[in-house]
């Protein structure tokens, strides 16, 4: 063996030891494919059904692609015959053109209808709890409109509930996301996002800002602790009990540009402050649909009643009855 060749195996096993010491510190749970929550599950299993069907392209393409390369390699003693005349093949042709677009439409499918679940309750015989979360910089703020608290940079949830969270931000692009209950959702000025996740069982969870967004963006972590709702039910207690309110002053120091690595609690928030934040920056455009769901829903129930009573030829005396 020449020592040329000997070199780069010796490159090549350094590296491939260097690889695993490096990548064992990485532990032995991978957060997005460790599903804690419906959401997630439904991403997770996405997640595979998309390997396995990228996995019937790519393992027999790159299967041939050594076996072509290893067969006609240019060497003296290869007697792999030389054919440099072009010819067509249908059955090929048919194969290698439709193996693909049946996979492609397959993918569609599932994606598509999964991406249209997640957009709804995961669970519809729980009634969804409502969470606000603005992103600022370099910290997260969370607002509970029914239970009338905030939190900065601590989410604690009912375990088996779903929760609705309503995304905006007061400062550059973000990106929410709590890897083992679902996939994350952007934080943007002037508009409000929403994304449904739930935690299964409770636990404790790691929370991440996706999207970089300056200076403190890798210390824009926060822990969500999932708990059984009478123990949430407690801590709400608690909040409202033991610790200060929110004043419009307060908000304004929070959404000073800086790190914020301590948790914060609030007994109360300004009214309406999720909302004003949006208006802000909205420009005119319409949120309550994102904001008020279930009043936009019946105003558009309502709409469609009344265009139909004024259709031509339309018996109004039967849509009385």
């Amino acid at each position: 063996m020449s020592g040329g060749k000997m070199l780069r195996q010796f490159h090549f096993w350094v590296l491939a030891a260097l690889a695993t010491v490096l990548l064992s510190g990485c532990g032995s749970d991978y957060l997005v494919l460790n599903p804690k929550g419906p959401v997630a599950e439904t991403q997770y299993n996405l997640i595979i059904i998309s390997v396995i069907l990228c996995a019937i392209i790519i393992v027999p393409v790159l299967a041939l692609t050594a076996f072509i390369v290893y067969r006609y390699r240019d060497t003296p003693e290869n007697k792999a015959p030389y054919k440099p005349n072009w010819a067509h093949n249908t059955t090929l042709e048919v194969i290698w053109w439709g193996i693909p677009v049946i996979i492609i439409a397959i993918l569609g499918y599932f994606t598509v209808r999964d991406t249209y679940a997640l957009k709804e309750n995961p669970n519809k015989e729980v009634k969804p709890m409502t969470i606000q979360v603005t992103a600022l910089d370099w910290k997260w703020m969370f607002t509970y409109p029914d239970q009338n608290i905030a939190t900065v940079n601590y989410l604690e949830i009912p375990a088996g509930v779903p929760v609705h969270f309503q995304v905006s931000a007061e400062a550059p692009m973000n990106s929410f996301w709590v890897p083992e209950l679902g996939g994350q959702i952007y934080a943007m000025s002037g508009m409000a996002t929403e994304l449904y996740l739930q935690a299964d069982k409770p636990g404790e969870f790691a929370g991440f800002s996706a999207n970089f967004s300056g200076e403190g963006f890798a210390h824009m972590q926060f822990k969500v602790v999932a708990k059984p709702q009478n123990e949430f039910d407690q801590w709400v207690k608690q909040v409202k009990g033991t610790t200060p309110e929110m004043t419009k002053q307060d908000y304004e120091e929070l959404k000073k540009p800086g790190v914020m690595k301590e948790e914060k609690m609030y007994s109360a928030f300004p009214e309406g402050l999720f909302e004003e934040i949006v208006q802000r920056y909205s420009h005119g455009h319409d949120m309550n649909h994102v904001m008020h769901p279930e009043e936009a829903a019946t105003t558009k129930e309502t709409e469609q009643g009344s265009d139909m009573s004024q259709m031509p030829g339309m018996d109004h005396s039967k849509m009385n009855h």
